[in-house]
């Protein structure tokens, strides 16, 4: 029976090892799973980041486009003010006649 105590207590060993090792295992793995969680919710915020960045990139490029400044107003009056002194002039010449 001596024999047989001593191989239960090895077997009863190597069971409480891989029992230790296999709560150590699952705690890891809950570890890496809230990491990856943690990893994802990143993710999804920078991306939100990224997607809120572009649209105000673009709507900076349009306001930008639709800017006029003080240069661009007075050669814009200049030009409306000479064609409005052309057509005066075709109305001038074709009253005339």
């Amino acid at each position: 029976m001596n024999a047989n105590e001593k191989i239960l207590n090895t077997f009863a060993t190597r069971v409480r090892q891989m029992i230790l090792q296999y709560e150590t295992l699952k705690k890891e793995n809950d570890e890496l799973y809230t990491l990856v969680d943690q990893r994802e919710q990143e993710i999804k915020q920078l991306q939100e980041e990224l997607s809120q960045a572009q649209a105000d990139y673009n709507s900076l490029k349009m306001a930008k486009m639709l800017e006029v400044t003080d240069g661009d107003m007075e050669t814009a009056q200049k030009r409306v003010a000479k064609l409005i002194r052309d057509v005066n002039k075709c109305i001038t010449l074709l009253s005339e006649k």
